[in-house]
């Protein structure tokens, strides 16, 4: 995405085509408060490090952004987030972790505004989640590949390997590793049920160079929301739902894995702070668990798709409309634009402007997430279970999920 000014003064969709994932920015009215503070801009950035080959030199810059006779599986977690790291138990868990921990190295061709192609070589990271060598990252480590290589923990190198997909609305893609079997795969834990001061370690590429370094923190914050840059600011993505952590995560260290605990990965470590120390930003994990299964399931990297426009709530923003409830996901009506999508998924289980989603699957949506993030850990075709409010009633409505068209 290109960097453009937004005009926030109404409601501006971060994708107009109604998907799960959609975040309306939202302006509340006018009101008599008013913050004698003042506020400071902080640049996240993202993690890949780029080395530019040009006349034989390296220069470095932070670039701050289903085969088989047996079917696939996925190493899932028991909920490891009430686990705290004791003497000793930090390296374990990193060793135990760290042989599903990927370095990823892709190459690019560039052409500067004289005509002149320099060829670009970026450092990564990435995860594996299946035996059979599917690797999640980053979309912005790989993003513009013409090559794309992965250095397993135990320095074994794959040149074969090709990207199968990635996540329109989300800086996540997967890679295959082809003809390749009885790869160490990380486990997947559970992003809804972490906790701010939990304990974690993150996983990555540190420099391009000191391949699965190890470092520890604990979570700082949840729900964040941030625009990550390249660091020439030509390129950004708006992020949502966000896990903030003071573990050390540095340019390299993007697409890897932020741990609990139990060894399980929570998080997909994504960008920091150019302008603070401490402040680095996760991927929750379980956003993803649904385009991943349909991957494997169907091949297709596709993420489930509900139709409708909403408002992350808020207490403000309830207070301002005057609603029942101060969390949740409203289906927000201006006189230009219903918030359901015809022909989706809202429209066919009945879902009104003016409803007020609050839980899916009973897990209640602020605490755990996004809606866009809960409904992230489900499949096209899957069938949840939706608490509404609607005229100040609780209704329960079944919906069948739809697969995202771009």
């Amino acid at each position: 995405m290109s960097a453009t000014s937004q005009n926030t003064n109404a409601i501006s969709q971060a994708n107009p085509s109604g998907a799960t994932s959609q975040q309306v920015v939202f302006v509340p009215p006018k009101s008599e408060k008013k913050s004698d503070a003042g506020f400071k801009i902080f640049v996240i950035t993202f993690l890949v490090l780029t080395f530019a080959a040009a006349g034989g030199a390296l220069g470095l810059s932070l670039y701050n952004y289903l085969e088989g006779d047996a079917p696939l599986t996925i190493n899932y977690g028991s909920d490891g987030n009430s686990a705290n790291f004791t003497e000793g138990s930090i390296a374990e868990v990193a060793a135990r972790v760290a042989p599903g921990v990927v370095s990823i190295l892709t190459e690019t061709r560039t052409t500067s505004w004289f005509g002149q192609s320099s060829t670009q070589t970026s450092a990564g990271t990435g995860m594996i989640v299946t035996s059979d060598g599917y690797v999640l990252t980053n979309k912005h480590v790989i993003e513009g590949a013409r090559s794309i290589s992965v250095i397993l923990d135990d320095g074994t190198t794959y040149e074969d390997v090709e990207l199968v997909g990635s996540d329109p609305l989300n800086d996540v893609a997967f890679l295959k590793i082809k003809d390749t079997k009885d790869l160490p795969a990380v486990t997947l834990g559970d992003s809804k049920t972490i906790n701010a001061g939990q304990q974690v370690i993150a996983i990555g590429n540190a420099l391009g160079q000191y391949q699965n370094t190890i470092t520890s923190g604990i979570i700082s914050g949840t729900g964040r929301s941030l625009t990550a840059y390249s660091s020439d600011m030509s390129s950004y993505e708006n992020l949502t739902d966000m896990i903030q952590t003071d573990a050390a995560i540095n340019a390299g260290n993007s697409g890897g894995p932020l741990v609990n605990a139990a060894g399980e990965v929570i998080g997909i470590n994504t960008a920091t702070s150019s302008d603070a120390d401490g402040i680095g930003f996760a991927i929750p994990i379980s956003s993803v668990k649904g385009i991943l299964k349909n991957l494997i399931a169907s091949g297709n990297a596709t993420r489930a798709y509900l139709g409708a426009y909403y408002i992350n709530l808020t207490p403000d923003i309830a207070e301002a409309y005057e609603l029942p409830v101060s969390s949740g996901a409203y289906l927000y009506t201006t006189p230009s634009q219903n918030p359901i999508t015809s022909g989706s998924a809202a429209e066919k289980a009945g879902l009104e402007a003016g409803d007020i989603i609050t839980k899916v699957n009973g897990i209640e949506i602020g605490r755990a997430g996004t809606l866009s993030t809960l409904i992230g850990e489900f499949a096209p075709g899957d069938t949840v279970q939706l608490t509404v409010i609607r005229d100040g009633k609780e209704h329960t409505i079944n919906l069948t999920l739809d697969a995202y068209k771009n």
